[in-house]
This record gives C-alpha cells, structure tokens and sequence, in this order.
C-alpha cells in the first residue's frame, strides 16, 4: 500500500466513522424527528445543512468537468443552479414553512384538497428523484473505483451501506447532522486544493481572482483565461471564453429549466419544514446560498484550471512538432490509474506512440491535423467527472490533498443521495401509506414504514447506479426538468393563485411531465433503461434547437397553461381553501407566537 492508499483510507474512514456515530447519536425516534428533524434546527445550522444537501457530486465532481470542456457554455449550470436558490428562498420556502406540512405532497394535497393531486405529486417526486440520484450513484461509484482501488460495484454497494446507515437510522434529524459535517469536509475539499493550483498557475491565493489574473509561467504578461484560449484554439478546439451550449433559446432554455427546477426539488424544500418559525425559513435560506457561494464562486476557477493543466500534460511542445505530444510512454502517473478504470482511455491511431489530443471535428483544422501526420484524436475517451478528482494528481499536489479531494466528492454525493432518498421514503410513507390507504395507521408503524421504504430506495438507487445513462451532471439535468415541469408550477399557483383548483393542478401536473418525458425518451432512450438509446434521435430534429436536458422549461410551460385552461372551465376552489392561500400569504413574522 503505498503513500496515497494510505492518506485516503484513513481520511476517508475517518469520515465515514463521523457520519455513523453522529447517526447513532441523533436517531431518530418520533415520525416528527424521522420526516422534519423535529421542526427544531437552527437557521445557521439548517443553512448548512441545506447546502450539503444541494451540492451534490454534479456540483462538486461534475459541475467543474462541464466548465473545463465546455466554457463559458457552462454558465447555465452556475446561473440556473444558483438563481433557482434564489427564487427557492424568496417565493417557496417561507409560505410552505407557514403551511406547516412534513412533505411537497402533503402540501399539494391538501392545498388542492384532493388524494389524487397528492398521489400525482408523489409520483412526479419519485421520477425526479429516482433520476437525480443516479449521478449521486455514479459520483460515489467513480470515487471508490479509483482511489480506493476497488471495483465500481464494490465502491457503490460501500456508499449505500453508509447511506442505508446514518439515513434509515436518523431519518432527517440524523441526516442534518450528517450533512453539516458533510459540508465541513466537502468545502475544505473543494477550495484547498483549487488554492494550491491558482498558487501555481497565477500567484494568487484566491482562485476567484486567480481566474481572471496574469499566467504566472509566462511572467503574467498574458492572462490566465488568454493562455487556455490560446492553447485549446491551436488545437481545433473552440475557444474557451466564447462556447456556447447549442443556440441563444438552448442556453436561456437550458438555465430556466435548470432555476425552475432547483426551486421545484423536493429534497431542498423539505429541509425549509426543519426550521422552527417561518422567519427561520427565511435565514436559513440565506445562510445557505452564501455557504453554496463559497463552491460555486471557485467552481469556474478549478474548471479553467484542470482544463489547463490537461492540455499542458500532453501537448508538451509546439503543436505539429515531432517532440510536441507526450510520448505514451512517458504517461504521468495519475494518467496510468484513470485508465485502469476505464474513465479516460488512449488509442495510438497513427503508431507513432504520442499522444495526439485535438479537436477532429473540426473541418478547418482537419487539414493542420493531416499535415501533422494526425489520424485522428487519440484521447478517445476523458470523462468529465474525473477532472476534479484528478486535478490534484495532475497538478502534482500533496497526497493528503488528493485524499481530501476524494472524501469531499464521497461527502457531496452521500448528502444529496441521502436527502433524495429520505424524499422517496417520506413520499412513500407518509403521502401514500398514512395519507392515501392506511390513515388510521399508528406512528410507531409509520415510522417502520418510512425506514422500510428508505432500504426499498436504496436498493432501487443502487440497481440504477450499476447502469447509469450517462455522467452525472447529465442525468441531474434531466431530474431538474423533470421537477421544473411538474412539481414548481403546481407550487407556485398553489401559493398565488386562489383560484387554481384540483382538476386544474392535476392536470397540469400530468401535461408537464409527460411532454417532458416523452421528449427525453425521443431524444436519449429511455434512460432508466440501459440499451435503449436506439430510440434516441439526435440534434436536427430538437424542438426549436432545445435539448432534451433543457426541455423542462418547456414542459413547465405546459403545465401552467394546461393548469390555468382546464381550472378557467371548472369549480373554483371551495372557500376554505381559498382563504387558506390568503392565510399562507401573511407577511414576515407571522406565525411566531404558534410556531407555525
């Protein structure tokens, strides 16, 4: 066992062995505690929570992997994913708080006064969250198979065994504790290592200001961001400042879906019904879009970075020169251990044992390349995901450092899984079980039910994480649209608009996420599926140019118009409730007397 094995084991058992005894120490005893940890955590503490429970491996593996090959087109992630948050703390959080229900189903059905707009409810969740927590999965499965050096199955049957333990156990009041300690480590992992890496690319401490600062190599008289541009363009690729993700509408498609959806996530809202007062809804919202902005303002920066770092590993000199790629031979390290997991492979299609990476896509570079003695790009496959978990290693930093890294991508992926799984489970439980078919069932039974369904989720995660579609941040894409069609605008009109009924609701609901899902199933297979992408078509025929990632905006659409058509032609909804959307509505500070 060499030097790194040794650094990872021990930091990440040591974060592992923190997980389960703060699991052991806030058990949960009542449904109170097993659904809402009580509704007794404090903003700050509920902040931090929150954050953990968010940031999920497409934030901190992913995120950072579609920067770095894709840009600036990247932007939408950053600007949806955050502006979500926005629109989450500012139009959901406090008058759900104020409703004072243990889940987004419970709410929706009594607001609409009606099990059927419940029973939709729970399964647009468990779409979305089913989908969500695949690239959880996947994150945890990429991180055991390398570091840790077991097999990817191995690697996700350990992740779900944590999962099964701190989650079954505590239920939300375990799994908040677990996530602010999951934030702790995942934060540390996540700037540590970007300040070490802006150090020696620029001389700055901050990788905020690193990213937009002199390269330290070349004396600063060129910028960072000048020098990636530089280098990737002299290799086919786009430039890096200036891509975009397929048209204007794909990218304005693409960060609605990705806001709309952020707010609509029933894991993140659920931790808003923890809080004591609605006051405290709104503070711990704060807290935790600035514990998000500590990751998200670095995110650009490890992006830029990593996808330097890359080029400059293996195109060692002038493009076209005879010494100018890397020889295979010659690989780093770090290089010969991805590919022992099949995440970045290599193919010497001209036999000159260099390695040949360039864009050949590209028509006007594709003669250069031929003049080259090019044949083809040789780096046949390099996973997105990896690049924040390898970015250490490329940049030659500390083994403590890349250990650190490793347990915050296992802290990232473990919260969010574990808030998505506890979302299915209460889903189950409390909406299905004690609200449809069984109410008169005791609390001790509700409680086994909701463990029993969180064992149940976990076992269907894992299944879906041995076969997952694609990378995460892809498959994460989808979860969004799928809770930006379907669950938002049922809230929204269900805290603004008096009028919008049951039949309404449901049916708007039902057109959202059925337009939405049967776009993704035309376009990318029917990813729950593996071997199903023959039913997939490609980009000539999206929808005004509109991917199957950023079609949720266009389902939410849908859903409101169908929701206001259908609602302008039946009942109104009875008084009571009515009056219940004016009450839910109350300025700032009501409720503190009661709590609610």
């Amino acid at each position: 066992m060499n030097n790194l094995d040794i650094w990872t084991y021990a930091v990440v058992g040591t974060t592992f062995a923190l997980y389960i005894g703060i699991a052991i120490w806030a058990r949960a005893g009542t449904t109170g505690e097993f659904y809402v940890a009580g509704k007794g955590v404090h903003p700050v503490a509920n902040g931090m929570a929150t954050a953990a429970d968010w940031m999920s491996a497409a934030s901190f593996i992913s995120m950072a992997g579609l920067i770095a090959f894709n840009g600036y087109g990247a932007s939408v992630f950053l600007m949806g994913w955050t502006g979500g948050y926005v629109l989450l703390a500012l139009l959901l959080a406090p008058y759900l708080r104020k409703f004072g229900k243990f889940t987004v189903p419970e709410f929706i059905g009594d607001r609409y006064y009606s099990k059927a707009a419940r029973i939709v409810a729970v399964i647009c969740l468990i779409l979305a969250s089913i989908t969500y927590v695949i690239g959880q999965m996947k994150g945890i499965g990429v991180a055991f198979s390398r570091f840790l050096e077991t097999s990817y199955a191995m690697g996700l049957y350990i992740g779900m065994g944590i999962v099964a333990i701190y989650a079954v156990l505590g239920g939300m009041k375990g799994i908040t504790y677990t996530q602010i300690a999951q934030y702790v480590v995942l934060i540390l992992a996540y700037t540590i290592p970007a300040i070490f890496i802006s150090l020696a690319l620029t001389g700055n401490p901050l990788p905020q200001i690193g990213l937009g600062s002199g390269y330290a190599p070349s004396g600063g008289e060129i910028s960072l961001l000048d020098k990636l541009d530089q280098v990737v363009t002299e290799l086919g690729f786009k430039e890096y400042t200036t891509q975009v993700l397929g048209s204007s509408l794909n990218m304005f498609a693409y960060t609605l879906s990705l806001m709309i959806g952020t707010a609509g996530l029933p894991h993140v809202i659920i931790r808003f019904f923890t809080v004591p007062k609605v006051k405290d809804a709104r503070y711990s919202a704060g807290w935790a879009l600035v514990f998000i902005a500590l990751l998200y303002t670095t995110a650009p920066a490890v992006g830029a970075m990593a996808r330097l770092n890359l080029m400059d590993t293996i195109q060692v000199g002038e493009v076209g020169s005879p010494e100018g790629n890397l020889l295979y031979e010659d690989r780093p390290e770090w290089f010969k251990k991805w590919e022992a997991t099949g995440l970045l492979q290599f193919e010497d299609k001209n036999d000159d044992g260099r390695i040949q990476y360039y864009d050949d896509t590209n028509a006007e570079f594709a003669p250069k390349a031929e003049s080259f003695g090019w044949k083809g790009n040789e780096m046949v496959k390099v996973d997105r995901d990896i690049m924040v978990l390898a970015n250490p290693e490329i940049a030659g930093l500390p083994n403590w450092v890349i250990a650190l890294v490793v347990a915050g991508g296992l802290a990232a992926a473990l919260s969010t899984a574990a808030g998505l799984l506890l979302a299915i489970s209460s889903a189950i439980s409390h909406d299905l079980l004690k609200g449809v078919f069984m109410p008169s069932i005791s609390e001790k039974a509700e409680l086994n039910a909701g463990r029993l369904s969180m064992i149940g989720a976990i076992l269907v995660a894992g299944y879906l994480g041995l076969n997952p579609p694609g990378f995460a941040a892809g498959t994460v894409a989808i979860a969004f649209g799928l809770a930006a069609s379907s669950i938002f605008p049922a809230l929204m009109m269900g805290i603004f608009m008096k009028r919008m009924n049951n039949i309404g609701a449901i049916a708007g609901m039902l057109a959202g996420i059925t337009v939405t899902l049967l776009y993704v199933f035309q376009h990318k297979g029917i990813f729950f599926i593996p071997g199903t992408e023959f039913l997939g078509s490609m980009q000539p025929d999206w929808f005004f140019g509109i991917s199957p990632n950023a079609f949720g905006a266009v389902g939410a659409v849908v859903n409101f118009t169908v929701a206001f058509l259908v609602a302008a032609v039946t009942a109104p909804p009875p008084d009571h409730i009515q009056h219940l959307v004016e009450d839910v509505r109350v300025p700032r500070g009501a409720g503190e007397a009661t709590g609610h």
